[in-house]
Formats: C-alpha cells, sequence, structure tokens
C-alpha cells in the first residue's frame, strides 16, 4: 500500500461516472458499494480506496450482498474469457477431476442451502483448501454465512482494488 496518489487512482479518480462505475463494477457486483464508491472520488491515496470500500461493504443490505456475490462465478468454475476470475481461481488450474467433481457437488450443496454461490477469497488457496472451506462453512446458520461471505468480499474487493490503483 502506498500513501501517496498512485497513476491508477489519478485515472480513476478522472474518469467520467459511466466508465467509473463500470471499473467499479468489475471490482464488485453491487450497485450500492459501486453507488457510495463513486460518490467519495477524488481518492488520495489506497488506503482511502480501501476505507471508503471497507465502510461501503460494511452497509450492505442482504439484498446487496446476494447482488454482489451473483457477480462471482462458482469455484472451480471461472468466467470463460475472464482473465481476474481465472487468475484468483489459479488454485484449482491443477486440480485433479475428483477434486474439481467433489467441489462441484459441494458448492451445489452450498448453493442449494444458502441461495447463493459459495464466495471465498481464492487469491492464493489452494483446491483443497477452497473444499475443506465449503465443508466447514455448509454447516454454518444464514447470518453467520452472510457475514463469512461479507469478509471475503472484503478481502477479494482489496484485491481487486490494489490492482486498480495500480493501475492494471
Amino acid at each position: 500500500m502506498t500513501s501517496s496518489t498512485t497513476p491508477g487512482i489519478t485515472r480513476f479518480n478522472t474518469l467520467d461516472d459511466a466508465a467509473a462505475t463500470a471499473e467499479l463494477h468489475e471490482v464488485c457486483a453491487s450497485s450500492a458499494w459501486g453507488g457510495k464508491m463513486l460518490a467519495q472520488r477524488p481518492y488520495a491515496n489506497t488506503e482511502s480506496l480501501f476505507a471508503a470500500s471497507d465502510a461501503a461493504m460494511a452497509e450492505l443490505t442482504t439484498a446487496d450482498l446476494e447482488e454482489a456475490m451473483a457477480g462471482h462465478p462458482p469455484i472451480g468454475r471461472p468466467k470463460p474469457g475472464d482473465p481476474t476470475s481465472a487468475r484468483e481461481q489459479r488454485g484449482m488450474a491443477g486440480a485433479s477431476e475428483e477434486l474439481k467433481a467433489e467441489l462441484l457437488e459441494l458448492n451445489l450443496a452450498y448453493q442449494e442451502k444458502f441461495g447463493h454461490v459459495f464466495l471465498i477469497c481464492a487469491t492464493g488457496a489452494t483446491g483443497e483448501q477452497m473444499r475443506d472451506a465449503v465443508k466447514v462453512r455448509i454447516e454454518n446458520t444464514d447470518e453467520v454465512e452472510r457475514e463469512i461471505a461479507r469478509g471475503e468480499l472484503v478481502k477479494i474487493n482489496r484485491i481487486r482494488l490494489t490492482r486498480l490503483a495500480e493501475g492494471e
């Protein structure tokens, strides 16, 4: 993190609202989150971007969280042609067919129970770690799981905002 304005933040601060909204949507699919982030421009540095993101995420309603989660593909099935989801799910790239099948089954059971995709900050996680997380988290109540998913979204948003701030 940097305490000075990066070229990526400078560029983001100067985008028109439509272009900035589109970039924010690539970070998080929640329109409420995007609106809060857009309203706080310009950002001085990465820390201010993170602080605004974390605060906006904390204020999301259940419906807003569902909208945010709907923007994420299931673990083990990154969106075709989407370098972001492919990069974030790199830990599944070398997974065995058996592990992929097990994760698909767990994802479906999770989705049936909670009504949304299993959300985890997959960056740096192995397929086995993600599978084990689903197995543990599927036992949660709706309320507990919603707050865990909110925390995972915070981590994902920070990774994606770092890329935005760095101008990637």
